[in-house]
């Protein structure tokens, strides 16, 4: 049954209890489940009833995790991939065909932009890149075969914000889907749905997991999208492992005491790089100084989320000297750990794009971005600036 609470739904919400009466769910590491009688498999297999098949198509631990999440979305189903990306992809080519449109925020993760302007176009369907930060432009981009809208909200890396509420109603006058990548934010603080979003996907890997353990990917949202979606991966298998899925909706348990460390320390960290003299800017969703400071108290009432992003003075040059003074923050290609992360996206996450599309969405030589962990903040704030000073000379 459903909670009042978001916390209460994410601890009690699961699978059915065996005869064994566990306490926790148990991973049902089985490829296959058995039918009571010839009439229950021929109306499984005919969708007449619910249940269990074969674990590329369904498995309890799965079905927990996704009925988590869509409790904590507000969303009437969904399903898990097996990465991030699959759920991106999955999302789009369970539903688009030949001669569809989309419709993309400029500012999306690097594989998505690969999947839109290399992959999609193979097969007929094209995109069109809209400026995150003149919404007022996006329906002057809308085609007659517009079929789909996909965003980040915040942005990676530049945590720029996208008005749902504007862009939700924009995708109902002109009847477009509208698929919001949720990653950064988890539902925990912001919940797309509420604002018009028809699909939100997430990369399960990061703050859903938050621990570096899996790669995975999950899609909420209207049941009957979801039915067409369900359909396309049934028959292209981006499936998750049930230990994989038992492992996040344990994770989900945690998300909201974990958010709250992660935005807490994130924000402390903004307010006293803003200051330092070996950085030229700071940007955090919930600092003061961020330019759409007002829309993320709107859009994400609990918290700006875990990731900082900061401009170090002397280019790519003094990037490079900060990361590799670092000695407790790890450096990595990830986000949403327990332990905090400094990437240069400039190099890694967003290295296939030129040097034109990352100027269009401000990543800069010097743009670190910075996964705000749960250590002490007392040493993380130790490290980069201990780094940042090594850096400067």
């Amino acid at each position: 049954m459903p909670y009042d609470n978001f916390e209460t739904n994410a601890i009690r919400t699961r699978a059915e209890q065996s005869g064994f009466r566990e306490h926790s769910t148990p991973i049902f590491m089985t490829s296959s489940f058995t039918f009571e009688d010839a009439e229950q498999a021929r109306a499984l297999f005919a969708d007449e009833i619910q249940g269990n098949i074969y674990t590329r198509f369904s498995n309890p631990n799965n079905t927990e995790f996704i009925d988590k999440l869509c409790l904590m979305d507000g969303a009437e189903d969904g399903m898990a991939t097996a990465s991030g990306m699959s759920a991106i992809f999955t999302s789009i080519a369970g539903l688009l065909k030949t001669g569809d449109h989309i419709l993309a925020s400029r500012s999306v993760f690097g594989s998505t932009h690969q999947l839109l302007t290399m992959v999609f176009p193979k097969w007929g369907i094209t995109s069109t890149y809209a400026d995150i930060k003149k919404p007022e432009e996006w329906e002057a981009l809308i085609q007659p075969n517009t079929r789909l809208i996909i965003l980040e909200t915040p942005s990676n890396p530049g945590l720029d914000l996208i008005d749902l509420e504007y862009i939700g109603k924009l995708a109902k006058k002109h009847n477009i889907i509208l698929n919001v990548d949720n990653c950064f934010a988890t539902p925990y603080l912001q919940q797309p749905i509420k604002y018009g979003a028809d699909l939100v996907t997430y990369s399960a890997t990061k703050f859903i997991d938050g621990q570096g353990r899996t790669i995975a990917g999950a899609i909420v949202g209207r049941k009957d999208l979801i039915k067409e979606i369900r359909f396309f991966a049934r028959h292209s298998g981006p499936s998750l492992s049930p230990m994989n899925a038992w492992l996040l909706s344990k994770s989900l348990e945690t998300l909201a005491v974990r958010m709250e460390r992660h935005c807490k320390s994130a924000l402390e960290l903004a307010n006293l790089l803003e200051t330092h003299p070996s950085v030229s800017w700071v940007k955090y969703p919930h600092h003061p100084a961020h330019p759409q400071f007002e829309l993320a108290k709107k859009q994400m009432p609990n918290g700006g989320g875990g990731v900082v992003c900061f401009e170090v003075k002397g280019g790519i040059d003094a990037g490079r000297a900060f990361l590799n003074n670092l000695k407790m923050i790890s450096h990595s290609a990830n986000l949403g750990d327990s332990r905090t992360i400094a990437t240069h996206p400039a190099s890694t996450t967003h290295s296939k794009l030129t040097d034109a599309e990352r100027a269009a969405v401000d990543i800069t030589a010097g743009l670190i971005r910075i996964s705000v962990g749960l250590e002490h903040i007392d040493d993380i704030k130790a490290d980069i600036f201990q780094a940042l000073e090594a850096a400067s000379k």
